[in-house]
């Protein structure tokens, strides 16, 4: 046997062997499984390394844009005319929100962690000075005391209403920026404070929540199901909530928002429970985006989230006390904030009722500016981007004995809106990036053995194909000599005459026969006779 031969035996071996152990390997998903599993196990707040290390101190910058809605008209509003506001902003600040007393709990099966933030002003990313531009807005402390003295009797509310004038207390307040946002000494409310020494005299959208944490969280590892990686068990020891006028509005689903279990599919739904809101509230799938190279899956809240009750009767336990429904698009969250009646929204009541829209001017919802989202690395289930956008509004409606508000047609009045957004940084993005290409080489491992089986077939049926061509060739030339030599050997053996002239006994009698003996290879023999 050739060696040409043999490299084709061999070649059509190692074919049929890496076709049959890749198809098989295909068919069996062994290597999806096994990263599959590896993912299942080991991506959970139980591995003390980077990846831990990671959840307790999140590399990506968060930045909280806050915008403010200045009243141009509160005159005309309170004479009974529709509101008009001007949004002014961003004021941008850096979040760090490291978690602190990370304690295991249960055998790694739980961890225990408190969220503490702070804040850090950004001018570059602002659009002024916080402590310099003025905004007018709704007096909140003004309106939390007339929706408490609601309950009081008639005669008492003029009295107080009257006093509150005589402070030169109005509906609407002018202050800057940075005592709305994190707090100045109130009139009002340090008059109440001499009477009632646990109320707070500051008041301030964020006031003691630079630098404080939400509360006491208990997340699950993951350790005992990977689909639990993150979710939170328990919070300041809570497993569910009071406020709210039914069970099911009561449970604490899902992840703070920071992480989720890998290997996340497109039909499930995402639960996030947001202690700004008092509530759980769920993501849906909305499309694949890719971020900085990487492919991820970008989840939204539906429609149905906020949705009226009448058309979504899941909400319905939203509605305190029971019965008294918002419409689409709006949640009062003042049963777990004394004071003020607060409602939240999306910013400038995206996907809420046109009613709310229309009520004020200077309001423009769009998806672009003003919708919720967070894009997810499937495989991992860590978010490389999130965007979170929420509206603080305040009711504003006439309340029996304060005559300001007499004339006052009921609005759900906005405030401010925060754009909290994070990103994941070019170093972190990079290692995912490489971390997705080595799970995605091996995965599809078999699929490059079945690959590289059929480019050797190909091989192989050219081989073979030049190997059949060669040897017809040197049959046609063995033919080709075969017949040359054969005409040779015939032509030696023709007759050739090697002299026309008669020998001496040409000159015999006519009527003797001439002899043989003439051609080449012929004996001379006499001629028989008959």
């Amino acid at each position: 046997m050739t060696r040409r031969s043999c490299a084709i035996y061999a070649t059509g071996i190692v074919c049929a062997h890496l076709l049959i152990v890749g198809i098989a390997l295909v068919v069996a998903q062994v290597f999806q499984t096994m990263i599959n599993s590896r993912l299942k196990q080991e991506i959970t707040l139980t591995e003390k390394s980077q990846m831990f290390e990671s959840w307790k101190n999140p590399p990506p910058p968060v930045y909280m844009e806050y915008y403010f809605f200045n009243v141009t008209n509160p005159e005309e509003f309170l004479a009974g005319g529709k509101a008009s506001v001007k949004q002014i902003g961003p004021y941008t600040y850096r979040e760090y929100r490291p978690r602190e007393n990370v304690t295991f709990l249960e055998n790694g099966t739980k961890v225990y962690a408190l969220n503490p933030k702070s804040f850090v002003f950004v001018p570059e990313k602002s659009a002024g000075d916080p402590e310099v531009d003025i905004v007018r807005t709704v007096n909140i402390p003004f309106v939390a005391v007339m929706n408490e003295l609601n309950s009081y009797s008639f005669y008492v509310r003029p009295m107080v209403s009257m006093y509150i004038s005589s402070l030169g207390i109005e509906i609407f307040m002018t202050r800057t920026v940075h005592e709305i946002l994190w707090g100045f000494k109130d009139p009002l409310l340090s008059k109440i404070h001499k009477l009632k020494p646990d109320v707070d005299e500051y008041f301030g959208l964020m006031w003691k929540k630079n630098g404080t944490h939400e509360g006491e969280f208990v997340f699950h590892t993951g350790e005992q199901n990977y689909l639990d990686y993150g979710k939170i068990d328990t919070w300041n020891g809570l497993r569910k909530m009071s406020w709210w006028s039914s069970n099911q509005s009561n449970m604490i689903n899902g992840t703070d928002g920071a992480v989720f279990h890998p290997l996340i599919d497109r039909n499930e739904l995402l639960y996030i429970f947001a202690a700004d809101l008092c509530r759980s509230i769920h993501l849906a799938y909305v499309e694949d985006v890719e971020v900085k190279g990487i492919q991820a899956y970008r989840f939204a809240p539906p429609n149905d989230v906020l949705m009226n009750p009448k058309e979504n009767p899941t909400n319905a336990g939203f509605c305190v006390p029971a019965g008294e429904c918002l419409g689409t698009g709006v949640l009062k969250v003042s049963v777990c904030r004394e004071g003020a009646p607060i409602v939240v929204s999306f910013p400038h009541f995206y996907q809420a009722d046109p009613a709310y829209i229309n009520a004020v001017d200077g309001l423009n919802p769009n998806k672009e500016e003003h919708e919720t989202y967070l894009d997810l690395q499937p495989t991992t289930g860590v978010p490389i981007r999130a965007c979170k956008r929420a509206q603080l509004n305040i009711i504003l409606k006439r309340v029996p004995g304060f005559p300001k508000t007499k004339l006052i047609n009921e609005t759900i009045f906005p405030i401010m809106f925060v754009n909290e957004t994070a990103t994941i940084d070019d170093n972190s993005a990079s290692q995912m990036r490489t971390l997705l290409l080595i799970v995605t080489l091996v995965s599809n491992f078999p699929l490059l053995i079945v690959g590289l089986g059929i480019i050797l077939l190909l091989v192989l049926v050219v081989v073979f194909c030049r190997n059949r061509q060669k040897k017809n060739e040197v049959k046609r030339i063995d033919f080709t000599e075969a017949f040359h030599s054969f005409t040779t050997a015939k032509d030696d053996t023709a007759y050739t005459q090697v002299s026309d002239k008669l020998d001496d006994s040409s000159e015999k009698p006519a009527n003797q026969p001439m002899k043989n003996g003439s051609y080449i290879a012929m004996s001379p023999v006499e001629a028989q006779k008959c």
